[in-house]
């Protein structure tokens, strides 16, 4: 009987502990890589993994959220998602099919912002954060590991610019 007694009350404390954290509101998980963005006129592939990046190549960050469920969050559940830079830039991130549809049949839906690294940008490692903000305005915020081979890195010199079309 004392078994059957000690087991109901365990049972009965696991209800407890998972109501109460499904009750706690905002949490928020992250699934985040980035990539180096496909760019007419420069060779090689896009939507390659990569975390060195030369300047005006194009960085290309790609996120999913998640609720407690799971369950992916589109733009319809978060009132925004942006990169926030070291130097205060902020980079508004878009929800949508991918690969684009010019590229092939869509694969995928999630998040992503792109830059392109200016040419004064400062060779080095550097932490970026991603922010997203709830509808109710509560804001959680995602950061890479703090080692230096998990950060963005702006290696010396730049590639080709991007040829321009000739304007009719």
């Amino acid at each position: 009987m004392k078994a059957l007694t000690a087991w109901a009350l365990a049972v009965s404390m696991l209800g407890i502990t998972a109501t109460s954290a499904q009750a706690q509101p905002g949490k928020l998980f992250f699934e985040s890589d980035i990539v180096v963005g496909d760019q007419e006129g420069v060779p090689g592939p896009g939507c390659v993994l990569q975390s060195r990046f030369k300047r005006l190549e194009k960085v290309v960050w790609r996120v999913r959220v998640l609720d407690q469920a799971g369950n992916a969050i589109d733009n319809k559940g978060l009132k925004s998602l942006e990169i926030q830079l070291p130097d205060g830039q902020k980079i508004a991130m878009r929800f949508g099919p991918h690969p684009p549809p010019r590229l092939g049949p869509t694969e995928d839906h999630y998040w992503v912002a792109r830059w392109i690294i200016p040419m004064e940008h400062p060779s080095g490692t550097f932490a970026y954060k991603v922010v997203a903000t709830t509808q109710d305005g509560n804001a959680q915020t995602w950061e890479p590991f703090k080692l230096k081979i998990s950060q963005l890195t702006v290696i010396d010199g730049a590639i080709d610019p991007p040829k321009q079309k000739p304007k009719k």
